[in-house]
C-alpha cells in the first residue's frame, strides 16, 4: 500500500523528495530544432523561440498536483493551475506550460483506480490479520507441542479475489499513466521544437511497475498457499 500511496502524493507538496515523484515535467530550454519533411513551415521554430525568450521554468504533474520552479530556485506547488499561474510573470512562462500542465492533470490523469486498489489491498490485509497463529497444544501423549491450524478457506479465497482485483486495477492505471506520459511528452516537445523540453518521471514509473509486482507476489503467495492446503487437506481425510 505504501508504493501506490506514495506514488499518489507525488508533486502533492514541496516537501522535500515529493516534486520528484511526477508523471511528466515540461521546461524551458533552447536547443537545436529538429527538421522534417513534414513540416509545412521549416521556421516556426524561430516563432516559438522568440516566444519563448530566456524563459527557463519548469512544471511537474502528479496525480493531484502540480510542481513549477520558475527561476531554478525552490519548488511551488499546488492542484490549483491558476494560483501558480498567479505566481509568476508573463515572461516567465510565455508558452503557458503551466496550462498544458494543467489540462493533462485534469484531462488525461485518473488516479482513482490506485486509490480502489489501496483500500482494496488494505482489506486483504486485515483479512490476513485473521489467520491464525502459532500455539500450543497437548498430544495424546501429554506433551505440548506447538500447532497452527489452517486458515479459512472461503476467508483465504476472499482475500485471493480482492488482491487480484487490486492487482489488476493498478495494472490498467499504471499502463494507462506510463501511455499516456510518454504520449504528451513527446506532443509537447515536439510542439516546442527547439525551444520546450519534456520528460517522464522515472521515480512514478518505477513505484507504479514495483507496486504492481509486489501485488502480484501477495496473489501468487495467496494462491500457492490456498493450493497447498487443499493438497494437505485431501492428503489426510
Amino acid at each position: 500500500m505504501f508504493f501506490p500511496a506514495l506514488l499518489l502524493a507525488g508533486c502533492s507538496s514541496s516537501s522535500p523528495l515529493i516534486p520528484d515523484i511526477f508523471l511528466i515535467s515540461l521546461y524551458y530550454k533552447q536547443y537545436p530544432p529538429v527538421p522534417s519533411t513534414a513540416q509545412v513551415d521549416f521556421n516556426a521554430h524561430v516563432a516559438i523561440s522568440n516566444i519563448a525568450g530566456n524563459a527557463v521554468l519548469a512544471a511537474r504533474v502528479g496525480y493531484f498536483g502540480i510542481c513549477i520552479n520558475p527561476d531554478g530556485g525552490s519548488w511551488l506547488c499546488s492542484n490549483n493551475a491558476t494560483a501558480l499561474a498567479n505566481e509568476i510573470q508573463l515572461s516567465q512562462d510565455p508558452l503557458n506550460l503551466i496550462w498544458l500542465a494543467s489540462q493533462f492533470k485534469d484531462m488525461i490523469v485518473f488516479p482513482y483506480l490506485i486509490i480502489i486498489a489501496i483500500i482494496f489491498a488494505f482489506i486483504c490485509l486485515l483479512l490476513l490479520a485473521t489467520f491464525p497463529g502459532w500455539h500450543e497444544e497437548e498430544d495424546a501423549a501429554g506433551s505440548e507441542r506447538e500447532v497452527k491450524p489452517f486458515p479459512s478457506r472461503p476467508v483465504s479465497q476472499i482475500a485471493l479475489a480482492i488482491i487480484f482485483i487490486a492487482s489488476i486495477f493498478v495494472l490498467v492505471s499504471v499502463l494507462w499513466q506510463h501511455t499516456a506520459s510518454v504520449a504528451a511528452s513527446i506532443i509537447a516537445q515536439d510542439f516546442g521544437n527547439g525551444s520546450v523540453l519534456s520528460g517522464v518521471g522515472t521515480t512514478a514509473m518505477v513505484l507504479g511497475w514495483f507496486s504492481f509486482a509486489l501485488l502480484i507476489v501477495v496473489t501468487i503467495g495467496l494462491l500457492v498457499m490456498i493450493l497447498s492446503i487443499r493438497v494437505l487437506a485431501e492428503a489426510f481425510s
